[in-house]
C-alpha cells in the first residue's frame, strides 16, 4: 500500500514496459506513479483533483520534438512551479535548449541508469531545486581538450596538471581522486589523448552503475552458458578495449571480488572471462577516479590494499573549485564559448558583478556545477551578457550562507542595525563577524574558518576584499 505522505511523480509514455520500468525505479525513492499515455490525457491529470498533488513530471519523448516540446510549454504555463524533466534518446544540445527554454527543469538521456533517474527526481523537489540552478544537467556539451587548453591557474591545479602530463607518456596506471564535479574525467581525458594510444579505444566504465551481480560479465566478458541467461558469448568491456585506456570511474565501487581480478590483470595482463576455460592477454592501461580517499577506504577494509598500491603507481589530487576561486573569471568565460558552440546558443559575456557573485559561492558540486548554472543562465539569459540576476539560485545561496553565521552573534559584540533603525551593510556586518571570530580564536585562522563553515582560501580571500587583517581589532 502506497505510504500518504509519498512524492507524486506523473510519467507521460504510452508503453508499458518502460511504464513498468519507471515507475518500480520511483517506487524505490518512496515515489507514488500516475500515467498518461499522451498529451491530452496528461493535462488532464494536471486539471484532475489529483493533479494539484503532483510533485514532478517524467515525459518519455513520445513523437517528434515539436509536440514534446508544445507539451512542455502548456504544462509549464499551466503550473509553472512543477518541475517537468525530459526522457529522451535525442542527445542533441538543440532539443536539450529547446526543452530547457519551454520549461523543462532536466533533461535526461536513455539509456539512464536508476541512479540518475533518481537523482533527478530528488533534485527536482529539493528545496534547491525550485530556481533549478544547482542541479547537474544532462548538457553533455562534450570535447576532449588538451593539457594546454585546461582552464586553471590556481599553483594546486597546475600541479595536478602537471603530475597528469608527465605520466601520459608512460604506460603505468593512474590514480585521480578528487569530490565529485572537480574535473577527474577531464584530466583522465587528457591523459589519453596524450599518450601514444591516443587513436587506440577508450572506454570509460562507471562502476558504480553497473548492478553488482553482472558487474564481472560487463568487464572481463562471459562464454556461452556460464551461467542462467547466457545465451550468448560477451566480451567483457576490457578486452574490446585491448591496445587502449580503460578510465574506472569510482572504482571503489567494485566488489571486493573484482578488485581481485584487476590485481590479477595489473599483475599478469591477463583476464578470464566467466566460465573460459583459458585467460586471455589483453594490453589495457588502466586510469581509476575516486571521490572518496583511497587509502582510507582501505584503512577502513572497504578496498583492497594490493590494488590500491597498483594503481597508486601515479597519484593525480585534483583541488576542489572553491580552492581556487581566482579561476573561476577564465573558467566562465571558457565555457560560455563552448555553450555558445552549440546548436540554438548565442556568444554571451558576463558582467564583472555576476563574477564576483560566482567566487562568492563555494560550488559543492565543483567545476561541473559552474558548468551547469551558465548553462542554464545562458539558455534563459534574454540579454548581451550575463548578470548577477541571471543567477538566482547562487545569489540566495550565498545570502543564506552568509544568514546563517549572523544569526548566533545578535547581542554579542556584532551591530545590526543603523543608528536610524536600518539595517546595516551586509558586507560591514560580516567583516565584523569575522573580526570577532578571529579575536575568538585569537589568529587561528584554520580554526577560524572551520568554525564559519568556510575554507580556508575563501577566508583569505574575504580578508583581502574586506581589508581585514589576521589580527583582531
Amino acid at each position: 500500500m502506497a505510504k500518504a505522505n509519498a512524492k507524486l511523480l506523473m510519467l507521460v509514455d504510452d508503453e508499458p514496459a518502460q511504464k513498468r520500468l519507471v515507475g518500480a525505479i520511483a517506487a524505490r525513492a518512496g515515489w507514488r506513479t500516475v500515467f498518461a499515455d499522451d498529451a491530452s490525457a496528461a493535462r488532464g491529470v494536471l486539471e484532475s483533483e489529483q493533479g494539484l498533488l503532483l510533485d514532478a513530471v517524467l515525459i518519455d519523448q513520445y513523437g517528434p520534438g515539436d509536440a514534446t516540446i508544445a507539451l512542455i510549454e502548456t504544462l509549464h504555463a499551466r503550473r509553472p512551479a512543477l518541475p517537468v524533466l525530459l526522457l529522451t534518446a535525442d542527445g542533441s544540445i538543440e532539443l536539450a535548449v529547446r526543452a530547457m527554454r519551454a520549461g523543462a527543469s532536466d533533461y535526461l538521456i536513455k539509456p539512464i541508469a536508476p541512479e540518475r533517474l533518481l537523482g533527478a527526481l530528488d533534485a527536482a523537489v529539493s528545496s534547491r531545486a525550485n530556481v533549478g540552478e544547482l542541479r547537474p544537467l544532462a548538457e553533455k556539451i562534450k570535447a576532449v581538450l588538451g593539457f594546454d587548453e585546461i582552464v586553471g591557474a590556481a599553483p594546486q591545479f597546475r600541479s595536478a596538471l602537471a603530475i597528469a602530463a608527465k605520466a601520459a607518456r608512460a604506460r603505468v596506471p593512474v590514480l585521480i581522486e578528487g569530490e565529485p564535479g572537480a574535473g577527474k574525467e577531464l584530466i583522465a581525458e587528457a591523459i589519453h589523448a596524450a599518450s601514444p594510444r591516443t587513436k587506440k579505444p577508450w572506454s570509460v566504465i562507471n562502476c558504480g552503475a553497473i548492478p553488482e551481480n553482472t558487474v564481472d560479465s560487463e568487464l572481463f566478458g562471459h562464454e556461452r552458458g556460464a551461467f542462467t541467461g547466457a545465451f550468448d558469448r560477451k566480451v567483457g568491456r576490457l578486452q574490446q578495449a585491448d591496445g587502449g585506456t580503460v578510465l574506472l570511474k569510482e572504482v571503489t565501487e567494485l566488489p571486493t571480488e573484482t578488485q581481485a581480478k584487476l590485481v590479477r590483470l595489473l599483475e599478469t595482463g591477463e583476464i578470464h572471462p566467466l566460465g573460459a576455460r583459458v585467460s586471455r592477454d589483453i594490453d589495457v592501461r588502466l586510469i581509476a577516479t575516486s571521490s572518496r580517499p583511497l587509502q582510507e577506504e582501505v584503512a577502513q577494509g572497504r578496498f583492497r590494499e594490493d590494488l590500491f598500491y597498483r594503481l597508486n603507481v601515479v597519484h593525480v589530487a585534483v583541488p576542489p573549485l572553491r580552492d581556487r576561486p581566482a579561476d573561476i573569471p577564465a573558467l566562465s568565460r571558457h565555457m560560455l564559448a563552448r555553450i555558445a558552440s552549440q546548436p540554438g546558443m548565442r556568444e554571451l559575456g558576463i558582467t564583472d558583478e555576476a563574477l564576483s557573485l560566482l567566487m562568492s559561492f563555494d560550488w559543492p558540486g565543483n567545476v561541473r556545477q559552474l558548468q551547469a548554472a551558465l548553462f542554464r543562465a545562458a539558455v534563459l539569459c534574454d540579454g548581451e551578457a550575463l548578470t548577477s540576476a541571471d543567477f538566482p539560485q547562487i545569489a540566495l545561496q550565498s545570502h543564506t550562507n552568509v544568514t546563517r553565521l549572523l544569526a548566533p552573534v545578535a547581542g554579542s559584540g556584532v551591530t545590526l542595525f543603523e543608528a536610524d533603525g536600518h539595517i546595516r551593510n551586509l558586507e560591514e556586518i560580516e567583516a565584523d563577524v569575522i573580526r570577532l571570530a578571529i579575536g575568538h580564536y585569537r589568529g587561528r585562522m584554520t580554526e577560524v574558518a572551520r568554525r564559519l563553515g568556510i575554507g580556508r582560501s575563501t577566508l583569505y580571500r574575504k580578508l583581502g576584499e574586506l581589508g581585514i587583517g589576521e589580527v583582531a581589532a
